[in-house]
């Protein structure tokens, strides 16, 4: 066999395994080793191993990702998601879908301190469900908001996706971080806009659709309310922002920060500070193992050929750099139905990153591309990972499946339609990345 056929039975064998079941990290690491043994030798294939988990979580930069996590399971835990929602539906009740907005919105902050998407799926499911039910929203309006909007978690930074991608690609985490931020404000506004255009012309869908009776709550209680939220993200993204901190260093700031306030809202004694590390630590090994895996996967497609071969193939057929693109997008849409996110990018990205070099692509620019398509994956059957979050949390509500996925439809939309505009324009994944 030649190395890209030995390649591309690696691939399909992968795939396979993936889908029946073996965990995408030993897939990858397993395919991996037989086929540079298949390519080189065993003797080489060890140590490949060894080198690609030297090489890939040795560097200072890898301390982010326990950090960003820890500080999203502290976030959870001090219920700041409850506090964020309640000002948010205080500012947008008089809008029509004005909860819907104000889930959004309520998404959109807890993002920026989050940055895992089934953290703030989960959180949300029990904070705006309920309440959007109880003023009179339907169900799968109320479940496909949530699980809609979740998405936000993971292209506004801090964004573990964009972690992993800033990994696999080379390319500064900073940077990525900069580049999700309009992106992720557009599709923001994007779903606002489109809550309230359903309101206004699908009331069957949307249930209530005129303006919500908060009760009246002092100024200053609402802003004491906001007040740790706004002071955690004004501390991590302004100081990364700023110039102040490293990505490592604005973790560290941000977890201590969350600490602090778990500590200072009593939400946290020893028993959950333990169950906190701990879940820190098996969602951290987890994501480095899969880097690691990563490392080696691609040192395996190089030396089979086929990113190579494909650049060649696509060049041949005259697709060109749209064509490319739009191929691109359509094999991670189509990857979204079956496996999640991190998944899809430890597959696909060592293929198509060196055409995407070959074709001189901006590397950010196809980072944030790559994170919004993945994201769909998220809210799409069968698989749609946010989707079974937000039933697993319902816990028995007749609220089934089908009606989730229903009610997500018109996000996946919005998002197809936010992920064009920036295929159109990368200037808007692009220009405060580079300021």
């Amino acid at each position: 066999m030649t190395g890209i056929e030995i390649g591309a039975v690696a691939i399909v064998l992968m795939l396979l395994a993936v889908y029946f079941g073996m965990h995408i990290g030993i897939a990858l690491m397993a395919v991996s080793f037989v086929g540079i043994w298949l390519l080189k030798s065993p003797e080489l294939a060890a140590r490949m191993i060894g080198a690609a988990a030297s090489d890939s979580i040795r560097e200072h930069l890898f301390g982010v990702v326990p950090l960003f996590v820890l500080m999203g399971i502290l976030v959870s835990v001090s219920q700041l998601g409850r506090d964020t929602f309640d000002v948010a539906q205080r500012v947008f009740a008089r809008l029509r879908g004005g909860l819907g907005v104000a889930t959004v919105a309520a998404n959109a902050v807890f993002a920026a301190i989050t940055g895992i998407s089934i953290a703030s799926a989960s959180v949300f499911t029990k904070v705006a469900v309920p309440e959007m039910v109880r003023h009179g929203y339907t169900g799968r309006f109320a479940v496909g908001t949530v699980t809609g909007s979740s998405v936000l978690g993971m292209l506004i930074p801090p964004s573990l996706l964009f972690i992993v991608y800033g990994v696999l690609a080379e390319e500064s985490v900073g940077r990525m971080f900069m580049a999700g931020v309009v992106p992720g404000l557009i599709l923001g506004l994007a779903f606002s806009l489109m809550i309230v255009l359903m309101a206004i012309f699908t009331p069957g869908f949307v249930g209530r659709t005129d303006a919500v009776a908060i009760e009246p709550e002092p100024l200053a209680r609402t802003l004491a309310k906001g007040a740790p939220v706004v002071g955690l993200v004004v501390l991590v993204l302004g100081g990364l922002y700023g110039g102040i901190f490293t990505p490592t260093e604005a973790g560290a700031v941000g977890a201590l920060g969350a600490l602090l306030i778990a500590v200072a809202r009593r939400r946290l004694d020893g028993r959950k500070l333990w169950q906190t590390l701990i879940e820190t630590g098996h969602v951290s090994v987890s994501v480095l193992f899969l880097i690691v895996a990563a490392s080696l996967y691609s040192r395996m497609l190089a030396l089979s050929g086929i990113p190579a071969a494909i650049g060649t193939s696509i060049v041949d057929l005259g697709l060109g750099p749209t064509g490319f693109v739009i191929a691109y997008i359509g094999v991670v849409l189509l990857l979204g139905c079956i496996i999640d996110s991190i998944s899809i990018m430890l597959i696909v990205l060592p293929i198509v990153l060196p055409i995407a070099r070959d074709f001189g692509m901006d590397i950010i620019w196809f980072g944030v591309i790559t994170v919004v398509a993945v994201e769909i994956g998220l809210l799409t059957p069968p698989f749609g990972l946010s989707a079974y979050t937000v039933q697993a949390t319902l816990r028995g509500s007749s609220i089934g499946i089908r009606d989730i996925f229903i009610g997500t439809a018109p996000f996946v939309l919005c998002m197809l339609a936010v992920l064009g505009l920036i295929v159109a324009f990368p200037s808007l994944a692009t220009w405060l990345a580079y300021l």
